[in-house]
């Protein structure tokens, strides 16, 4: 592969993976990815007494990782992944606050979790991808990334608006990106994200800082904390019971992989197929490095998704600018710092944007390859799925906990195959 045929900017302009726009702007596009997936890959450690630093550090490491086993054919970027919140609860105990003293032992279930999914992409590699296809086809696919979306829409909603003001700073947000998204013209479109993001914390520092309507920003964090320092690593332990209990995590990473390879061909018309064996590999591979460290378990990133499809910009490049990135911001507390000084607010804010744009990037799967509705099956497959995600309805098997996003990915598995006998109309 030539890496890559460049081209030149140009408003309404859209650049396959294979291509790339002048390097300042690949740059600028690829730190606005890593700025997308800010709200997840920080999150999930945050939840799961994980180190911050490390899960940022290891989001661009792994993502250099998938770049280099899918021979930089599929644009994406790995980050930390929700489905192993509720099962790092399960097996460490953890109580939400703080460190997790237990964090050996879930490292431990991640790093299994990665080898079965790395084998799983080893199998697809050797025997093909129908059957992954045919598990899982476009009714699934495209429901279980809508109900991503849908699921994730609590988080900015209920955990980032504490009060009045807070709610009005997020609709001030969306209000601003979507003014971005339709009236910039050039990078300043390409980054609307980012802009955005930067718009609303400013107004935020202004009302707060400036004329003292809420919580001022404090900087002293930032002003404290050194340029650069090494985050703390931590070591897996590897126990029989905890890593029985990651292992079905790997079925949810398949289905939220190929979610985003059939978003990406939906949006770029590259037919990802014959990656979708070195996709799995890469990633379960990623999530074995970032466990082996102390990082969270890692996945194709739903955020990313919504990004490129405001950009369209699909260019490679950007991801190999983003993990350098995130590499560079993983050694530095002052970033560490800084993840504590943005609103909240605006961070919810552009994450109700974000999410948004992968609930439609779903949508847009059933669209592009013609998923009938009037056929019963589809759907019960469809709306059952997004019932479950969205509510995050959960099942207990004995001490495995499996929450929304992996009750709704089985759910339409199970339901699409046990229907997929008789197909009646109505």
């Amino acid at each position: 592969m030539r890496f890559w045929e460049l081209k030149q900017p140009a408003e309404g302009l859209v650049v396959a993976p294979d291509q790339r726009l002048p390097w300042p702007q690949t740059i600028a596009l690829g730190i606005q990815h890593v700025i997308a997936m800010f709200g997840g890959t920080v999150l999930v450690p945050l939840l799961m007494g994980f180190d911050p630093n490390v899960s940022v550090l290891m989001s661009g490491v792994g993502t250099l990782v998938f770049f280099a086993a899918t021979a930089g054919r599929v644009p994406s970027y790995l980050g930390s992944s929700f489905a192993f919140v509720a099962v790092v609860y399960s097996a460490t105990g953890y109580g939400g606050q703080g460190a997790n003293a237990d964090i050996a032992v879930a490292l431990g279930g991640i790093v299994a979790c990665g080898a079965i999914y790395a084998l799983i992409g080893l199998v697809v590699s050797v025997v093909g991808a129908r059957w992954i296809e045919k598990l899982m086809p476009p009714v699934v696919t495209g429901s279980v990334v809508a109900m991503i979306g849908l699921n994730l829409a609590s988080v900015p909603i209920k955990t980032m608006a504490h009060t009045q003001f807070d709610a009005w700073i997020q609709a001030a947000t969306v209000f601003a990106v979507g003014l971005i998204a339709v009236y910039a013209s050039g990078l300043v479109r390409r980054l609307l994200i980012l802009v955005g993001l930067i718009a609303a914390s400013l107004l935020y520092g202004v009302l707060t800082n400036g004329m003292g309507w809420d919580k001022p920003i404090d900087f002293r964090l930032i002003e404290q904390a050194a340029w650069l320092g090494v985050p703390q690593f931590d070591m897996p332990v590897f126990e029989g019971r905890a890593m029985a209990l990651f292992a079905p995590v790997a079925l949810v990473l398949v289905a939220e992989n190929l979610g985003h390879l059939k978003a990406v061909f939906a949006m770029t018309g590259r037919d990802l197929t014959p990656y979708i064996g070195r996709a799995f590999i890469g990633d379960g591979l990623a999530t074995m490095v970032s466990g082996s460290v102390g990082g969270t378990g890692v996945t194709t990133y739903a955020e990313n998704i919504g990004v490129m499809a405001a950009t369209r910009v699909y260019s490679t490049a950007l991801f190999v600018a983003a993990a350098l990135f995130a590499i560079l911001l993983g050694f530095s507390p002052k970033f560490g710092a800084l993840i504590h000084t943005i609103p909240v607010p605006a961070m919810g804010g552009v994450s109700i944007v974000i999410f948004g744009l992968i609930a439609i990037a779903g949508a847009r799967i059933w669209v592009d390859n013609r998923v009938d509705f009037t056929d019963s099956r589809n759907l019960v497959v469809g709306g059952v799925t997004l019932m479950l995600g969205t509510g995050d309805f959960t099942l207990k098997f004995g001490e495995f906990t499996m929450g929304g996003i992996g009750t709704a990915t089985f759910g339409a598995i199970i339901l699409n195959a046990v229907l997929s006998g008789r197909s009646p109309k109505g």
